[in-house]
């Protein structure tokens, strides 16, 4: 680490610097997503599903390579699998900051094609604890079968939802979005537009570079900071390392919603969630390393989580209901609820 000598409060700087960079480039992605996905027509799933998914799971790209690299993937398979945990998560706290208190997130971004993607993420963490369960010899081109698996299944839930997108509708329900919402929706998205589809671009690429980039700078502080403060392994990298990744997905997931696409902020989260598993295949290719039968219980635990916590929220979507508390959904309440229980048997697991 190249800061490995610096003091704690340069180092904390740094790390607040980096959030802010993220929470900031964030936000002008989002922008630049929705007017992206409107001018070729994707929809606002599709453009939640690939660019912002991808985008804000640079860190994690990052993250993975060198630790593959180096051959040190403890710590990025557990900030992978508890980073699809804490990814959910930033639903709740779009349900609170992000929406308002006409309805929670679930009832105005409800869309089969949402319940899509979260089945295709089920279907991805369902891959990755059979992979567990097999030989680390079963080696194919560098890789287990089941790293290749996982990149057909998440390559064919882009195509389906991509052939879907255009003709996507909201559940038929009174009241619901988008009839509810459709005006407001289309004011906001007005003053957040831009004025060409170059210059849009243009602050995508940009502020894409900068995710990478202060990404990188959080995972290096934020290691610094829990050694210094005698926190490592699985915990920290199921939560330090994943909250402190997560942060492009809290910015983009609440900058969406304030601009009424709340399609696209569960759809980051949740094709977030499927793409982050496609990097067992990079730390594989680089390693040469059989990375799903070498996982510990303490990932088929995050692994699970991710499983339990997508589950309810498409419950959620299923059975939609206006009712909030402390302006969070009923869905919403008990993710944060299992979460936390969850993290405390990660403790007496690990």
């Amino acid at each position: 680490m190249f800061l490995a000598g610096a003091s704690t409060l340069l180092v904390i700087t740094i790390f607040i610097a980096a959030s802010a960079i993220i929470w900031i480039a964030g936000t002008r992605i989002t922008y630049a997503t929705d007017y992206i996905a409107a001018h070729f027509k994707l929809g606002e799933a599709f453009g939640g599903l690939v660019f912002l998914a991808i985008v804000t799971n640079l860190p994690e790209i990052a993250i993975t390579t060198v630790a593959a690299y180096n051959h040190a993937m403890d710590m990025a398979i557990s900030n992978i699998l508890g980073g699809i945990a804490i990814q959910t998560v930033v639903l709740v706290l779009i349900d609170i900051f992000g929406v308002g208190k006409t309805a929670p997130l679930t009832f105005k971004s409800n869309s089969y094609l949402l319940l899509l993607e979260g089945i295709s993420l089920i279907f991805i963490l369902t891959i990755v604890m059979l992979g567990k369960q097999f030989s680390p010899d079963l080696i194919f081109f560098r890789t287990t079968p089941f790293e290749w698996l996982i990149v057909f299944v998440w390559l064919g839930s882009i195509y389906l939802i991509s052939k879907q997108s255009k003709n996507a509708k909201p559940h038929p329900r009174k009241g619901s979005y988008p009839h509810e919402y459709d005006e407001e929706k289309q004011a906001t998205k007005k003053s957040a537009s831009f004025t060409s589809i170059q210059k849009a671009l243009l602050v995508f690429s940009i502020c894409a570079i900068a995710t990478l980039i202060a990404g990188w700078a959080l995972e290096e502080t934020g290691q610094l900071l829990a050694d210094r403060f005698h926190m490592g392994g699985v915990l920290f990298g199921a939560t330090f390392l994943a909250l402190s990744t997560a942060l492009p997905e809290i910015s983009t997931g609440i900058a969406s919603a304030k601009i009424k696409d709340y399609q696209m902020a569960v759809s980051d989260i949740f094709g977030g969630n499927a793409f982050l598993p496609v990097l067992f295949i990079v730390a594989s290719l680089i390693s040469g390393d059989a990375i799903l039968p070498s996982l510990k219980p303490s990932d088929m635990y995050l692994t699970g989580i991710g499983i339990l916590l997508t589950g309810i929220y498409m419950v959620g979507m299923i059975l939609p209901q206006r009712k909030q508390f402390l302006r969070m959904g009923i869905d919403s309440v008990i993710v944060l609820i299992v979460y936390a229980v969850s993290v405390l048997g990660l403790l007496f697991l690990t």
